[in-house]
């Protein structure tokens, strides 16, 4: 076995998890079955490979940005129920 009953329960206990006797021994086949494909992928061969961040090439695809027509204070404090020197006004939260 790649990990250890012990060794879960660590994490277990870490993560403040109360796992039972039976959930431990699902966990360590789990995770070992988990940790057994993870030692296959570290076998290949990738030292040909140049490491990337992404599979595909990345772009900015956001528009330009563009100054538009701005709404006067007028016009947007129209709709506010309760405003005051230019500001929408709300309820104090404390």
């Amino acid at each position: 076995m790649a990990i250890s009953e012990k060794e879960v329960k660590h994490v277990a206990w870490l993560a403040r998890l109360d796992l039972t006797d039976a959930e431990t021994q699902k966990f360590t086949q789990q995770l070992d079955v988990i940790l057994e494909h993870a030692g296959k992928i570290s076998e290949l061969d990738v030292k040909d490979i140049p490491p990337t961040s992404h599979a595909i090439p990345l772009k900015n695809v956001l528009r330009e940005d563009k100054v538009g027509e701005c709404l006067t204070p007028e016009a947007a404090l129209s709709n506010a129920p309760k405003g005051e020197d230019q500001a929408f006004m709300v309820p104090r939260i404390v």
